[in-house]
């Protein structure tokens, strides 16, 4: 085999046995184990050569001379490359009827993560990302005492929105109907980015429509009306569930793992980085050390989801580079269903 060959078939079929085989023990695999599969028909002494020239390329290493090989990133990325996944899947519909019970896009995404756990036995993240892309529903204002008013902001993805704002000046119930009056009926399912822009502008341009609520509606514009807070949403459960496995980590490098999971910014910069494939497309990627050095024994394989009107949600699962690659590929897409199903 030259060097920077592409596999044939039968360098791939035994490289496929071999990761398999692995993922199923733990252990370094042998020519001999290989040679006594179903439908080997190769001879020790013939594996042993493919797998020396496997081992040149990178695919394989060797932990002790005697021992037998180890698959390397390199080969569970050709392994997981090489796999197709039934989108769906018996829990798909399942999944659906659960999701459906559940009132919110918020309770949705949690509950996302718990699924995710539950099928893979790994670690189950979801992320909602709000965008300006949502939809108004509806805006309510309701008076507090001391000049404060309880800003209600609803998408038509039934996200709901509260913030208390200190205004600058007393406005009466009456004014507060009226502003909301006007924004429901004037930008009822614009997006909230455009939305905002054009209340802008028409601030700007059209002054003389808004008459005695005109100055109120620039107050409550400059107090962030129609904006929303864009931090993501993170869930993310089974984060115990790496203690059970062997990372061949130091105890250190185990709790240098344990405490970048809890760094909510670095999760979400981990979903940003390798998940950046489009809506509804399964991205595999194995080995995670650029995200941190902690992470190379480990696999990331997610989707993002775009729900209701707009709202993307990255799913996936975090677990070992020795993982169960069908039965995870096969939870996250039947997840992702699911929740797009599910939609209102």
């Amino acid at each position: 085999m030259k060097p920077g060959a592409t596999l044939n078939f039968r360098y791939q079929e035994i490289l496929t046995w071999i990761v398999r085989e692995y993922i199923e023990t733990g252990e370094p695999v042998g020519s001999r184990t290989i040679s006594k599969l179903p439908g080997a028909r190769l001879s020790p002494a013939s594996i042993r050569n493919v797998m020396a020239d496997l081992a040149d390329e990178g695919y394989l290493s060797q932990p002790h001379t005697s021992a037998g090989r180890i698959p390397t990133e390199k080969a569970f990325r050709f392994f997981a490359s090489a796999l197709t996944v039934n989108r769906m899947g018996s829990d798909s519909e399942r999944l659906a009827n659960e999701f459906r019970r559940l009132e919110t896009v918020p309770e949705r995404v949690e509950r996302s993560s718990f699924v995710l756990v539950e099928l893979t036995k790994n670690v189950g993240i979801a992320a909602a990302i709000p965008e300006l892309a949502q939809e108004l529903d509806q805006i309510q204002l309701v008076p507090l005492s001391d000049r404060r008013v309880l800003m209600v902001l609803v998408t038509r993805d039934h996200m709901v929105r509260n913030r208390v704002i200190m205004l600058d000046e007393p406005a009466s119930p009456e004014e507060l109907t009226s502003i909301c009056n006007y924004v429901n009926r004037n930008f009822h399912g614009w997006q909230l980015g455009m939305a905002r822009r054009e209340l802008l502008r028409r601030l700007a341009e059209e002054r003389e429509l808004y008459h005695a609520v005109q100055h109120k509606l620039e107050m409550f514009y400059q107090k962030g009306l129609l904006a929303v807070d864009m931090s993501p949403e993170l869930h993310m459960e089974g984060a115990s569930n790496l203690l059970g496995l062997d990372l061949h980590l130091t105890r250190e490098k185990l709790r240098e793992l344990f405490h970048a999971l809890e760094e909510k910014q670095r999760v979400i910069d981990l979903l940003d980085r390798f998940l950046e494939q489009p809506a509804g497309q399964l991205a595999v990627h194995v080995g995670l050390e650029e995200a941190h050095p902690a992470m190379k024994g480990l696999a990331l394989i997610g989707t993002t989801v775009r729900m209701g009107n707009g709202l993307p949600v990255k799913i996936a699962v975090l677990g070992p580079m020795r993982m169960n690659y069908e039965r995870v590929m096969a939870a996250v897409v039947q997840t992702s269903r699911a929740l797009e199903t599910a939609q209102f």
